[in-house]
């Protein structure tokens, strides 16, 4: 997929990017994959902010991703679509019971293509199998963590993972972070990597547009008042941030751990750190 560049007529032209939309072939989604979509704007189900730096933006309509195809399923692609909750692109596709889906669309999937899942499944883009089914080497993405769970691992616009190993009833998943992981044989994944791989070249340009996405302005702690932040406070500004930074409730933010422990770490044979320090 190309970018679109543009000449710089106005400070926030000067390098902004945007996505060719031609591998897009249908406009409007289909009124029944189509749910409302309340904005959260950073709130909990408290109405309190767990989330900064969100709010405004334009009005989204949720597509109903089917994460989790039923094995056995026939069916052809009749659109690529843009979905706006989500980096990559998404595939209508109907079935051979004349239903329609709503599919990660892959790097390679064009309308038309028929698109199956199942055990006896060719290993070609988009087609969707047990892992125990897939050649180790395979790029894959849509990676069940849990069998009949549904795709969790590997969805957003270009990525991709690597089946390294199989052994007994596992196999070892290189993710793209780096992470190397043990996931059930019996979980699903489809071949390919994700489409719109260019994404991540894209220049937003002007802070208009992060707006239009429901993203506001992020300040920095140095420049608050010494009641609103760690680092804020001090006569005509403050060079530097005291003994060490904080986040704005006080705790360390460089070389203090604050992720919790999981009973699903057992799982990770190479963590995304270890792999970087190679």
């Amino acid at each position: 997929m190309a970018i679109s560049q543009y000449k710089p007529t106005t400070p926030g032209r000067r390098g902004m990017t945007t996505q060719d939309m031609s591998s897009i072939t249908a406009k409007k989604p289909l009124k029944s994959l189509v749910v409302i979509k309340k904005k959260q704007s950073g709130r909990n189900n408290q109405g309190r902010i767990t989330l900064r730096h969100r709010g405004g933006g334009t009005r989204k309509y949720y597509r109903l991703v089917n994460f989790n195809l039923m094995p056995g399923t026939i069916a052809v692609v009749e659109s690529i679509e843009y979905d706006p909750n989500r980096s990559a692109r998404i595939a209508l596709i109907k079935d051979q019971n004349e239903k329609f889906h709503y599919i990660l669309a892959s790097n390679k999937l064009k309308v038309g293509q028929t698109v199956r899942s199942g055990e006896e499944v060719p290993i070609e883009s988009s087609n969707r199998l047990y892992l125990k089914n897939i050649p180790v080497g395979s790029t894959i993405h849509a990676i069940e963590m849990s069998v009949g769970k549904g795709a969790q691992l590997v969805r957003s616009a270009g990525a991709g993972a690597q089946l390294t190993a199989k052994e007994g009833e596992y196999a070892q998943v290189k993710l793209p972070s780096g992470e190397v992981r043990m996931i059930n044989v019996n979980c699903t994944a489809s071949i390919g990597s994700v489409g719109n791989e260019q994404h991540q070249n894209i220049k937003v340009g002007k802070a208009g547009r992060n707006r239009n996405k429901g993203i506001r302005p992020t300040v920095r702690g140095v420049v608050m008042n010494a009641a609103d932040h760690p680092h804020g406070g001090g006569d005509g500004g403050r060079h530097g941030m005291g003994k060490d930074p904080r986040t704005p409730w006080g705790q360390k933010t460089l070389g203090y751990k604050t992720r919790r422990r999981k009973t699903s770490n057992k799982f990770i044979v190479r963590t995304r750190h270890e792999s970087k320090r190679r």
